[in-house]
């Protein structure tokens, strides 16, 4: 792997250790991270801080005393460490102003909606209105929609369009504020 510590001198030298390092160790030093961390992007960051510190001693790597991925693991487990002891000497954090309650929305808004949404309802025929129930209000998807009606996947699917664009209609295309999915 490493042959000397004289690699490091240029930029060929230094891109052939980090690529060398990254290829043979990369991915356990990746796995045992994760594993430590239970954050792949934590795990990330800190198999990168790793793998600098061992091209900053490159001498470590070819003294002879032990292997190279123990030494990786050694490191990349004191940082790991090193990180959760610094965020548990930070005090926790409070909310700026905490006598003030947050501030509440009005649920009017909520309730003209939902009362246009049943009026609406109300003026399409019952099949169409029973597959819009399905879908939208009950959360079902097209096949669960299709099952608890008794009938096939497609006629949810040309009645679901045929609701929508008569509702669309019944508006004039106009926004009327609503929130959609």
């Amino acid at each position: 792997m490493v042959r000397s510590a004289g690699q490091r001198q240029g930029p060929a030298g230094n891109e052939a250790l980090i690529r060398s390092l990254f290829a043979e160790h990369g991915r356990a030093l990746l796995a045992y991270v994760t594993r430590l961390t239970e954050d792949r992007s934590l795990a990330e960051d800190i198999v990168q801080e790793t793998i600098l510190r061992a091209w900053r001693n490159p001498d470590v790597l070819v003294n002879g005393k032990g292997s190279v991925r123990g030494w990786l693991l050694t490191v990349a487990r004191n940082i790991v460490i090193d990180q959760s002891r610094a965020r548990a000497a930070r005090p926790t954090e409070v909310p700026e102003v905490p006598y003030k309650p947050p501030v509440a929305r009005d649920h009017a808004e909520n309730v003209v909606n939902q009362m246009v949404v049943m009026d609406a309802l109300e003026q399409l025929p019952p099949e169409h209105r029973d597959v819009l129930v399905q879908i939208y209000l009950k959360g079902r998807t097209i096949k669960e929609a299709a099952e608890a009606l008794g009938v096939p996947v497609g006629t949810v699917k040309s009645r679901t369009f045929y609701a929508l664009r008569t509702l669309r209609d019944g508006f004039g295309g106009r926004d009327i504020g609503m929130v959609t999915r």
